[in-house]
């Protein structure tokens, strides 16, 4: 060593992966279960779904070690911090955080999200936010799902803004007794991601 010190610019870190032991509920830390992947409480008003999914990566390979946190409002349009009036559902908290298995899978238990205003005072159609934290990502990443065949996608003010042959990207479709979302972090498929 020369005693000299080291000056330059430090490496970048990215947002993972180190959500296992901190921040994913699960079986092997259940002291850290503050938020899971079931946001339906017994009281939560609307009506309750299940969105089944996987994330990928650019080369369309399952990204096993990634994190995701939604945040909605509830059936009737109402986001848990609001303060108008008494919610009918208190124990609903709108937030729920899971990180993916051996596949790239994840599931979020829930109830579909009524209709909240813009700041406008537009009314959006109904749509949980999404934050995607992945490996390799020096930021988590924003999105929305959206649910196909709701009317409201017509006149939505965000979906708008996203060119109408990429909106697919953030609709969730239909299958079975669950809701199929998949998330593509980069390449042909690549999801919507917008810029906060």
């Amino acid at each position: 060593m020369s005693g000299k010190p080291v000056s330059g610019i430090t490496p970048s870190q990215t947002v993972g992966p180190y959500f296992k032991y901190g921040l994913t509920p699960g079986t092997d830390y259940r002291w850290n279960d503050a938020f899971g992947n079931n946001l339906a409480t017994p009281d939560a008003v609307g009506e309750r779904i299940r969105i089944e999914g996987q994330v990928f990566d650019g080369d369309g390979k399952p990204v096993v070690d990634s994190m995701l946190e939604i945040w909605q409002a509830d059936g009737q349009g109402r986001f848990a911090d609001q303060t108008q009036g008494t919610l009918a559902n208190t124990a609903f908290r709108g937030f729920g955080r899971v990180g993916t298995d051996a596949s790239g899978a994840f599931a979020f238990d829930t109830v579909k999200p009524g209709q909240v205003p813009d700041p406008d005072g537009k009314l959006q159609a109904p749509h949980i936010l999404l934050a995607v934290f992945a490996r390799g990502m020096t930021m988590q990443t924003y999105s929305r799902i959206y649910f196909v065949g709701q009317a409201a996608n017509a006149t939505d003010p965000v979906l708008a803004l996203v060119p109408s042959e990429r909106r697919n990207t953030l609709m969730a479709t239909k299958q079975g007794a669950a809701y199929r979302f998949d998330v593509h972090l980069q390449g042909e498929r690549e999801t919507v991601f917008f810029d906060l």
